[in-house]
């Protein structure tokens, strides 16, 4: 519940997508969260809104899970309305990664590449492993749903960018073809795309005399939209600044 124990009023914008509705489930059946409002481009105006500027009721936080290009017009509209805001979409360029990083100046925002909490450990350990193991070569391979567009996946991009805090000198290599040997401070990044998986990372750092694998595999969708609601929670009442899923694993 938001402050003075009312219900945390939500927004899902991108409600109608597979993950959309899946936060609105969430939302729904918790017993300190309302719906605000429910948003999507492909909305029917009446019980879905089709934009956000059509929605001058109250709220306290709102949840994106629609698709990167909308990211500036939620940010936009976080920030004329102080509101905390959730941006759960990836596949997000540099120019809406930089908005996402101005509008944290005005408001809260809470952003990741992925809202499991799981994810969030295997970074943690493929880090650590990273700085123990200065000699081994790392290679990430993740794999999701053959519907997915970007590629490679924002989660494989988080834990890539948490082992760089230990090898500050690492470059990222996706999706290696050719000829080319690998260098020292590689970091490959492969992506496949088959079936409906919904998401598995695997992180191997080997050296010539062993190997460690870690994985994390999402067994269902709702893992996210679980994640997105607790980030929301979490969120309110925190002061303008961006934070991420490590913030609320400390936490």
């Amino acid at each position: 519940m938001s402050g003075g124990g009312k219900m945390t009023r939500v927004i899902v914008h991108g409600a109608m997508g597979r993950m959309g509705k899946e936060v609105t489930r969430f939302v729904t059946e918790s017993e300190d969260m309302a719906l605000a409002a429910l948003v999507d481009i492909g909305g029917d105006g009446k019980e879905v809104l089709t934009s956000l500027a059509d929605f001058t009721g109250e709220a306290d936080v709102i949840i994106d899970f629609s698709h990167h290009t909308a990211v500036p017009a939620v940010l936009e509209y976080a920030k004329a309305r102080k509101l905390p805001a959730i941006i759960a979409t990836t596949g997000c360029t540099e120019e809406e990664t930089a908005l996402i990083k101005e509008a944290a100046e005005y408001v809260p925002v809470f952003a990741s590449g992925n809202m499991s909490i799981g994810v969030a450990v295997l970074a943690a350990l493929a880090a650590e492993a990273a700085r123990v193991m200065k000699d081994a070569d790392i290679e990430i391979v993740e794999t999701h749903h053959k519907n997915k567009l970007d590629a490679p996946s924002g989660t494989a991009l988080l834990i890539a960018n948490e082992i760089k805090t230990n090898r500050p000198d690492a470059s990222f290599v996706l999706g290696r073809s050719g000829m080319r040997k690998r260098e020292k401070n590689d970091i490959g990044i492969s992506s496949v795309r088959c079936g409906n998986i919904v998401g598995i990372h695997e992180v191997i750092i080997s050296t010539e005399s062993q190997t460690i694998t870690l994985k994390h595999e999402a067994h269902t969708r709702a893992l996210f939209a679980e994640g997105a609601v607790a980030a929301a929670r979490f969120i309110c009442g925190k002061s303008a600044g961006l934070y991420n899923i490590k913030d609320m694993v400390r936490k």
